[in-house]
């Protein structure tokens, strides 16, 4: 069934909210270009609106109650944000949760080389990526460089307009007869995915380093304005990404085009929503994790037990704890699996089915299902849960349509919602819809994001 278009429903006063969400979302996207980026920038306006640390709440011997914000943060890449309720935790929560990795080029242990005359950092990519689309583009480099002494050096090149950029070449098309004629997948292969880093050899070096005299610079340089040696490459975590603010996109400026929009769009939307809960009956949670992109793996991913962990603290807090009571607190809860989906593109139709594909600009979209060949690794959400979903949006007027992820057969994709299922609790997956979806530029509509936020903030209200 074909649901209208969002644009077509909006007054004045709509598109005034609209481009003033579009506005926080461009400025989110443009300040959090990594995990521990999105993290500061999360904290800083949780705290605004009054979110505290649970850590320093507990250590100052405050207990919980109804009515306090508090936020949790795990090694600077997960965080959990609860707004608590009037209700006993035990009913359970209204959680929305989203990932805030992307796909990129993340730095090697052992990085820097030179090789005739130019210097390299050899990357690894992580996460799906189309790797011909990551060639000849201008890069900048985010993350940070963590010393031996724990001394942690914030570092980001490329992003200031007299910042330099870095680049990674291809090959002249004059050239490139034999590798035209291999497929997509092994046209740039992921080794050869290094960055150019530098070319201007250091003088007066001695006979022993003559040979990489434009991997010294490039230490020099590195070393005056860090402080840092080669040796710290071992325990640094620097992340290759497009470099540039994310920009409206289309002449009527009714599109946003940028970088990590898998799945930040999803994770601010679901932040703004519950940054302007007020006192919720049922305690309202924005759980914002890393690792999706490869799995949801590691001690910052969905399958580890930071969100378990922290809802045992909260309660025990609350002076409620027992195993029973943690157990109760996540099934009874609620969750929308906030992730992206694709966008339906005409440019490559033959991979959608029409009646059952995202629309840019018709809302958010509800998939009941993903996973691949036969749904596999999908959570399915059941009939009953879509259905009060569907009366919450509609009572809010929040517009939304359902999809799948393509044609059956031709791909797919999975999120977080089966990790989260596991406790028994009910999630749908439930997000903006995405063109070019992993590229280093994605594409999103001005109204999604706008309805994103909607729904979110409707689901909390009254999930």
């Amino acid at each position: 069934m074909e649901r209208p278009n969002a644009w077509l429903t909006y007054s004045d006063a709509d598109m005034k909210d609209l481009e003033t969400v579009a506005k926080k979302y461009r400025h989110f996207l443009n300040v959090g270009k990594t995990e521990r980026e999105c993290i500061t920038q999360i904290v800083k306006e949780a705290e605004e609106a009054g979110y505290v640390s649970f850590e320093e709440k507990v250590k100052n011997g405050e207990d919980l109650k109804a009515g306090d914000k508090v936020y949790q943060v795990g090694m600077q890449k997960i965080i959990a944000l609860y707004h608590i309720g009037e209700d006993d935790l035990a009913q359970g929560m209204n959680i929305l949760c989203a990932h805030i990795d992307s796909p990129r080029l993340d730095i090697k242990q052992n990085p820097l080389y030179e090789d005739t005359d130019l210097a390299y950092l050899d990357t690894h990519y992580y996460g799906g990526v189309k790797k011909y689309q990551w060639v000849a583009l201008p890069m900048a480099m985010h993350g940070v460089i963590v010393k031996k002494d724990g001394t942690v050096v914030n570092v980001t090149v490329g992003e200031d307009e007299d910042d330099p950029v870095l680049y990674i070449t291809d090959l002249l098309i004059h050239l490139a007869g034999q590798q035209m004629a291999k497929k997509a997948s092994e046209a740039v292969e992921g080794e050869k995915l290094d960055i150019l880093i530098g070319s201007q050899p250091l003088k007066d070096l001695p006979d022993d380093k003559k040979k990489e005299a434009v991997k010294e610079n490039v230490l020099r340089i590195l070393n005056e304005k860090y402080g840092v040696e080669e040796e710290d490459f071992l325990s640094a975590e620097l992340e290759i990404v497009p470099a540039g603010k994310a920009r409206d996109c289309g002449l009527d400026r009714s599109m946003i085009a940028g970088y990590g929009q898998d799945d930040r769009v999803c994770a601010y939307t679901s932040l703004l929503a519950l940054l302007e809960m007020e006192a919720p009956k049922r305690t309202s949670c924005c759980l914002l994790v890393d690792k999706e992109e490869i799995g949801s793996v590691g001690a910052t991913g969905m399958q580890s037990h930071f969100f378990e962990n922290s809802v045992a603290e909260v309660l025990d807090a609350m002076g409620q704890y027992s195993d029973l009571r943690l157990r109760k607190a996540l099934k009874n809860s609620s969750m929308l699996s906030s992730d992206v989906s694709a966008g339906y593109d005409p440019a490559f139709a033959e991979a959608f089915e029409k009646k059952n594909s995202a629309y840019l600009g018709r809302g958010i979209v509800l998939n009941k299902f993903t996973g691949a060949r036969g749904k596999s690794g999908s959570n399915d959400a059941n009939a009953e849960y879509v259905a009060r979903v569907r009366r919450i949006f509609d009572d809010h007027k929040v517009c939304f349509q359902t999809a799948e992820l393509g044609k059956v057969d031709v791909g797919g994709g999975g999120t977080i919602a089966f990790i989260a299922a596991l406790y028994g609790m009910e999630v749908i997956d439930s997000g903006v819809s995405v063109l070019s979806m992993h590229a280093p530029w994605e594409v999103t509509s001005k109204a999604d994001v706008y309805e994103a936020k909607k729904a979110y903030k409707a689901f909390l209200l009254d999930a």
